[in-house]
């Protein structure tokens, strides 16, 4: 497996953070990956994801783009997938990506980024058999999602680009 280093970006790091303290949370409160699958409310968009064993870095970041294939965008929407670092923790191992959305057209090829950010968890403990569990957030929002769970909004793509445009403006230079 491979082993990178903590991005210096604070976003990054409070991102991150955010979503192993999650995935942490949930274990600690004993909610299982079959509650959720098996919920009414949850969004039958998702993907069958790899198992803990056969997990590599190129594998998640593969699998992270068949998920956000999953999610109703406009066709304009490009983006890219990101492998950041990883992180040993007591019990898991974190694979922490970042997928950055952009509308660039002809008229404007430089246009504003928002950024999704994952979280791939790995129990060291549990049956190596079972599928990765897979977080995400939506940059500078705190509300963490879960895959097959809730519905992705482009929306939320958008607002994080129109407040990044509002701030620029706001920003005299």
């Amino acid at each position: 497996m491979e082993v990178g280093r903590a991005s210096l970006n604070p976003q990054v790091s409070a991102e991150s953070a955010q979503l192993v303290k999650t995935l942490l949370e949930k274990h600690r409160r004993g909610v299982l990956k079959e509650q959720v699958e098996n919920s009414p409310q949850g969004d039958e968009r998702n993907i069958t994801w790899i198992t803990c064993r056969d997990f590599t870095v190129e594998v998640g970041k593969t699998q992270i783009g068949e998920y956000i294939l999953t999610w109703e965008l406009q066709p304009c929407w490009l983006y890219s997938v990101d492998f950041l670092y990883s992180a040993e923790e007591d019990h898991h191992t974190f694979y922490h990506y970042r997928a950055r959305f952009s509308t660039p057209s002809p008229r404007r090829p430089i246009q504003g980024i928002a950024s999704v950010y994952f979280v791939v968890g790995i129990s060291k403990f549990k049956p190596q058999t079972l599928p990765v569990e897979v977080l995400f957030l939506v940059e500078s929002n705190r509300l963490v999602h879960t895959p097959g769970w809730t519905r992705f909004r482009e929306k939320w793509l958008m607002d994080v680009i129109e407040s990044k445009t509002l701030l620029q403006r706001a920003v005299d230079f």
